[in-house]
């Protein structure tokens, strides 16, 4: 589905300055992140003081090579989080109108791409029972658009009824 606008994000979550009028449907999806910050340090400290106790033990066995092994696998634990928290700022956003309906996806870098769709033309289907591979597929005029794949299976199937009964509403 071709986008109708692609640029950097002024706001976190998109849409902030487009589809005015009264929403019958605004959600924000995001994915979840089970580790908050503070249990990101706390596990990093755990790595770091096994670590720190292992490669003196093998330095003072005389294996000094094995000191250089911990410190890496401190860098790659460090950059394995960090690479999971940035993804986790990525960002779609819903929002249904009588008139349309508009989707933003805010990538982790801050680029934003955007859709316009007509909720009359616009299906949303997800294929039941809803499964770890379901996707959330929203369909106009031949064309798809997947949503919330980050999202658990549950919640993909919650947010596929909320967006079909509000498409609903609009075609009303």
């Amino acid at each position: 589905m071709a986008p109708v606008a692609k640029g950097r994000s002024s706001k976190a979550s998109g849409l902030d300055d487009v589809a005015e009028g009264e929403s019958l449907f605004d959600a924000v999806l995001y994915p979840n992140r089970s580790l908050p910050n503070t249990g990101f340090w706390a596990v990093m400290s755990i790595v770091i003081a096994s670590n720190l106790f292992f490669g003196t033990y093998f330095f003072l066995k005389g294996a000094w090579p094995v000191v250089g092994f911990c410190g890496f696998d401190v860098f790659a634990v460090w950059l394995a989080f960090k690479l999971s928290y940035r993804q986790g700022r990525l960002r779609e956003r819903v929002r249904v109108t009588n008139e349309e309906m508009w989707v933003a996806r805010v990538l982790p870098s801050g680029h934003e791409t955007r859709w316009r769709l007509q909720p009359y033309w616009t299906r949303v289907f997800i294929e039941r029972p809803v499964g770890h591979e379901s996707q959330v597929q929203v369909t106009s005029k031949g064309k798809t658009l997947i949503l919330g794949a980050f999202l658990s299976p549950e919640e993909r199937g919650r947010f596929a009824e909320a967006l079909s009964d509000a498409l609903g509403k609009a075609r009303a």
